[in-house]
């Protein structure tokens, strides 16, 4: 989170037991429908087992995400493809701070 921010990114953190409170200054969202706008990415930072649950969360949003991305050790292949079968780019087992440099070279 703090590597997007540093890039300029908005980043709203979503977790319900922090609801409330905040992460690098940002206000903490119990769930992805209490954020106020479009959502571009969701970046997910949770146990392979809860991926599912996250992608019906983020499928039940209008409008969609363009992103599902999952952290490095995290994957959910059904959760995938539930994700590309609505249009939406699936990213998993990867990390967007090691991915940005070697992508944008900055």
């Amino acid at each position: 989170m703090g590597f997007l921010l540093s890039k300029g990114y908005d980043v709203v953190p979503v977790n319900p037991g922090l609801a409330g409170k905040s992460i690098h200054g940002q206000a903490v969202c119990g769930s992805l429908a209490e954020i106020d706008g479009p959502i571009d990415m969701v970046d997910i930072f949770r146990a392979s087992s809860f991926v599912g649950g996250v992608v019906d969360e983020a499928l039940a949003l209008s409008p969609l995400p363009r992103v599902i991305w999952m952290q490095l050790d995290i994957r959910d292949d059904e959760a995938a493809a539930r994700a590309k079968e609505k249009g939406l780019t699936v990213i998993m087992d990867r990390c967007p701070a090691i991915e940005y440099p070697r992508l944008i070279g900055a």
